[in-house]
C-alpha cells in the first residue's frame, strides 16, 4: 500500500475516534471476516492476535513471529477500503522503531501494545518501561509521517486476584501511557464490571477501550459508562464458533 493511502487511512482512523462515542471496531482475523465486517457498515476494523493465531493454527501470546503476523495481515488490510489496526501483543521482541516500520509497511494505521511480555516468560513491564516503549512507537510513527493510533494495553487487572486492589496502579499506568503518546488506553478484563469501567474512563482524557461480546453485551451500557472505543478480542470468533456448532449439530453423524 502506498504511503499516501496509509496517511489518509490513519487520518481517517483518528477522525473516527472523535466522531463515535464509542467507536466499535470489529475484531477480524482474515480477509473473509474483514470484508464481512466492512460490508456490514463498520468504518474501521482491528485484527486480533488471538483470533488471527487461531485461524492460522498458531498459539496466541506471541506464538507467531512478527514477520508471520505482517505476512498474515497484509492481505487483510489490502482487501478492505477502511482503516485497519493490528494487535501486536507486546511487540514480538522488536524495538519500537522496527515494530512501527513493519506495521506501516503493510498499511496498518493503528496498533495494540500490551505490557505482558510473553517472549520473556510472561513478565509484566513496569509502568515506566511500558510508557517508554509507547513513547518509542510514538516517535517512530511521527518520524515516518504516519499518525499511527496507539492503543496502550495493560494486563494488571487480568493478573490480579482482586482487580479492585490494583485500581490505583492501573490508573497510574494509564496516565503514564497517555503522557507517553498513547491515543487510547485498554485495561483488559473489566468489561463486566461497571464500577471499574467508570473509574478508569473518568481517570484519563483519551478514549478507554473495552472488550465486548457481540451477543452478551449492550452498546448503550458501554456508552453510559464513558467507554470511548470497543473491540471484541477473541469474543466475536468465539460467538461465531458457538453459532457454527449450533448450525452443524443436526448434520453431524
Amino acid at each position: 500500500m502506498d504511503s499516501h493511502t496509509t496517511v489518509e487511512r490513519a487520518q481517517r482512523f483518528k477522525q473516527l475516534h472523535a466522531e463515535y462515542k464509542p467507536l466499535v471496531l470489529p475484531t477480524v482475523w482474515d480477509v473473509w471476516s474483514a470484508r464481512t465486517a466492512a460490508d456490514a457498515g463498520f468504518p474501521a476494523l482491528t485484527v486480533g492476535s488471538h483470533p488471527l493465531a487461531g485461524s492460522r493454527g498458531a498459539d496466541d501470546q506471541e506464538g507467531q513471529t512478527f514477520e508471520e503476523v505482517l505476512a498474515a495481515v497484509r492481505p487483510i488490510i489490502a482487501a478492505v477500503d477502511v482503516p485497519v489496526s493490528v494487535d501486536l501483543e507486546a511487540g514480538y521482541g522488536q524495538k519500537p522503531a522496527d515494530l512501527a516500520a513493519g506495521l506501516i509497511e503493510v498499511g496498518g494505521v493503528g496498533l495494540n501494545i500490551e505490557d505482558t511480555v510473553h517472549s520473556e516468560g510472561g513478565r509484566v513491564r513496569s509502568t515506566q518501561e511500558h510508557a517508554s516503549y509507547i513513547a518509542g512507537l510514538r516517535a517512530a510513527a511521527d518520524d515516518a509521517g504516519i499518525p499511527v493510533w496507539i492503543n496502550g494495553r495493560t494486563d494488571l487487572f487480568l493478573h490480579a486476584d482482586n482487580p479492585s486492589d490494583v485500581l490505583n496502579e492501573v490508573i497510574e499506568r494509564l496516565r503514564a501511557m497517555e503522557q507517553a503518546g498513547a491515543d487510547s488506553v485498554y485495561p483488559v478484563r473489566i468489561q463486566d464490571n461497571d464500577d471499574l469501567l467508570a473509574a478508569v474512563t473518568g481517570s484519563v482524557a483519551v478514549p478507554v477501550n473495552s472488550t465486548a461480546h457481540p451477543v452478551k453485551h449492550d452498546l448503550e451500557r458501554f456508552r453510559r459508562l464513558g467507554v470511548g472505543r470497543i473491540t471484541y478480542g477473541p469474543l466475536l470468533q468465539f460467538a461465531m464458533t458457538d453459532a457454527m456448532k449450533d448450525m452443524l449439530g443436526p448434520w453431524a453423524p
